[in-house]
Formats: C-alpha cells, sequence, structure tokens
C-alpha cells in the first residue's frame, strides 16, 4: 500500500514559477517511475511528466517541455515539478503518481495561474 500526498499548489501570476513535491510514504519508493497528470476543469486527466528510479529517463508532455523540470530526491521518498513560465493554461489540479505493480495516485493539489 503506497501513499502519496502533493504539496506546494497555489496561486500564482501568469510568468511565474511554482515547485511541487509528491512525498510517498514507507519503503515503497525504490525503483519505481514517479509522475505527474493534471485536470483542468470539464477536460480530461492528462499527462505532464514521468521520471524513472535513476533519474535517466524523463519525458514530457508537449506543452510544457522548456518549463517544467521533473526530479526526485530517493533519499526523501519525494518527486519534485519546477513549473517556470506559467501559463493560465497550466491551471489545474495537479496528481503525482508512483508505478509499481499497480498505479497509485496521490490526493491531488491545486495549481491556478492568474491573467
Amino acid at each position: 500500500q503506497v501513499q502519496l500526498v502533493e504539496s506546494g499548489g497555489g496561486l500564482v501570476q501568469a510568468g511565474g514559477s511554482l515547485r511541487l513535491s509528491c512525498a510517498a510514504s514507507g519503503r515503497t519508493f525504490t525503483r519505481n517511475d514517479m509522475g505527474w497528470y493534471r485536470q483542468a476543469p470539464g477536460k480530461e486527466r492528462e499527462f505532464v511528466a514521468t521520471i524513472n528510479y535513476s533519474g535517466g529517463n524523463i519525458y514530457y508532455a508537449g506543452s510544457v517541455k522548456g518549463r517544467f523540470t521533473i526530479s526526485r530526491d530517493n533519499a526523501k521518498n519525494t518527486v519534485y515539478l519546477q513549473m517556470n513560465s506559467l501559463k493560465p493554461e497550466d491551471t489545474a489540479i495537479y496528481y503525482c503518481y508512483m508505478r509499481l505493480e499497480g498505479v497509485y495516485w496521490g490526493q491531488g493539489t491545486q495549481v491556478t495561474v492568474s491573467s
């Protein structure tokens, strides 16, 4: 059983930056893929970024390439999403996931980009 808790969401002005964190509980943060999805009101949940355990394989959605950076600190069982040059279109609830034998999801953290 895996528990994921996102944090760092909030209100930010367009062009600003925000860093999201996803903390995993227990000793399950080993040899797993983690990443982020987001869901805007009235839209389907969409892929944002993913990173494997070693950090050697990273993929981003085209809409966030060059602006977002995913990273992880395995010693802290934490995955991060650094978001720069934020746009109003980035407004969504951001969900962290971990893939083991199945996929586990966090509860989400809300990001709102004004203007």
